[in-house]
This record gives C-alpha cells, structure tokens and sequence, in this order.
C-alpha cells in the first residue's frame, strides 16, 4: 500500500468515526441535566438499605458489585501482563546501562527533594489508609485508596535512587498482596453462598450510617480492593525501572 493510498484510507475512517462521535454527542442530555431514574431511587434507599453514607460505594460494592469484580481483575490481568512480558529471562544478568552522550551529566537528587519526598511519605500512606478504610463513609474507596498508597513506593525512588527502592520492596510480599487482594473479592463473595444467600450478598451486619464499622460487607471489599491495586501499580512501578537495567545474556554483544 502506497503512503497516498494509506493516507486517504485514515481520512475516510477518521470522518467515519467523526461523524460517528459527533452523533453520539448530539443524543447526550445537556450538562446538569439528569433524566434518571435509577440515581434517583438509590439516593433515597441507599443509606437505609445498606447504612452506606457513600452511596456510589453502595453502587460499586453491592448493588451491582459483580460488575465491579470484574474491573478489579481486568486490573490484574494487565498487571499479570506485565510482568510476563518484562520478566528477565533465564540466564540474563543485571549490567548497567551504557551512556551513549558522552559529556552528559545527569545530576543527583537533591537534598531538598530527598527531605520533601520522605516527609511526604508518612501522610501519603497514612491518607491512603484513611480513603480506603472509609470508602462506604467518604467519597473514596480500594481503587482511590489503592493508588494513594501505591504512590508511596513512587516517593521512595523520587526521593533516593532505584536502589533504595529495590531494598525497601519486598518483592514476594508484593506478590502475595497481588494475587490476596483478588482472591479476597472472591472469597468474600463466597461468604453470601456459605450463608445459604447469593454471591456477593451483603449477609454481614450492616451497623448504623457513619460508623467505621458499617455497611457490612462493603469494608471488606474496599480493603481487597485497595491492598490489590496498590500491590499492582507497586509492581507495575517495580517491573518499569527494572528496565532501566540492562538485561544481557552472557556473551551477548552490544
């Protein structure tokens, strides 16, 4: 196929799918204006139902909480993904990278970053904790929680050397809170059949709106969830400056 032809075979498809977009945009509601019904009618059952001041967590982690398992673990498959892809190969060893600019001089971390990125690291995870522990109270939630957390390991690199990072990972923690956090979902699912219920049916104590201790199941949940997705974007974090590191088999040339 010559560039001419492939050229005007892109523009054809990119008026199609223009056109197309536009369409859609046209039926779309204007902004602010909410036709219902369903929104409606979970803001007035929600807290009584589930005792959920959050009633997207309500949403997300009960009504329709299948559905929301099943993003979890498109999140761990891309994950999974990953890192078989990236994994070091048998026989390849650590070198590390040549520096192809010869007068090129990168600079150091400096002491001011160092000192913001590790005084931030205590709020940061203690913040995260703080979103996922009251996902059902607060807007929030595993997924929100997850990646303020995971945000702490991105901290430890800016603040020192990929090095630092490698000490302060437990790899096969990391790993064992990957594959937990997605059996959780599951197992806590299972806790609504061993009840004689559904899956996933919220057959725990519901307890009283605003209570940390409330909304059932819903704790459960969001703390999977959130160990799950800050493992996963630790290691997704991990397996990308693995590739600053130079893997060669022995003998390879480069």
């Amino acid at each position: 196929m010559t560039p001419t032809l492939r050229r005007r075979v892109f523009l054809v498809a990119a008026a199609v799918a223009g056109g197309l977009l536009l369409w859609g945009l046209t039926g779309l509601p204007d902004y602010g204006v909410y036709p219902g019904p369903y929104g409606d009618v979970l803001n007035a059952v929600a807290v009584d139902e589930r005792k959920a001041t959050n009633v997207v967590a309500a949403v997300t982690f009960d009504y329709r909480g299948v559905d929301t398992m099943g993003e979890e673990y498109i999140l761990f498959a891309a994950v999974v993904g990953v890192a078989i892809v990236l994994r070091a190969q048998r026989g390849e060893t650590e070198q590390l990278p040549d520096e192809d600019a010869a007068d090129r001089r990168a600079p150091g971390t400096s002491n001011a970053v160092r000192v913001l990125g590790l005084a931030l690291l205590g709020p940061v995870v203690l913040f995260g904790i703080y979103v996922v522990a009251h996902g059902h109270l607060s807007p929030g939630g595993g997924f929100q929680g997850g990646v303020v957390l995971a945000t702490g390991a991105l901290l430890v690199y800016l603040s020192g050397e990929y090095v630092t990072l490698r000490r302060v990972r437990p790899v096969a923690l990391i790993d064992l809170a990957e594959g937990s956090g997605a059996a959780g979902y599951v197992a806590i699912g299972l806790l609504g059949l061993a009840a004689g219920a559904t899956f996933l049916e919220n057959v725990l104590p519901l307890g009283q709106p605003g209570a940390l201790l409330s909304a059932g199941t819903m704790p459960l949940i969001n703390l999977a969830v959130g160990v799950e997705v800050a493992a996963g974007f630790v290691l997704l974090l991990s397996e990308f400056l693995e590739q600053t590191l130079v893997l060669r088999r022995p003998g390879e040339v480069t």
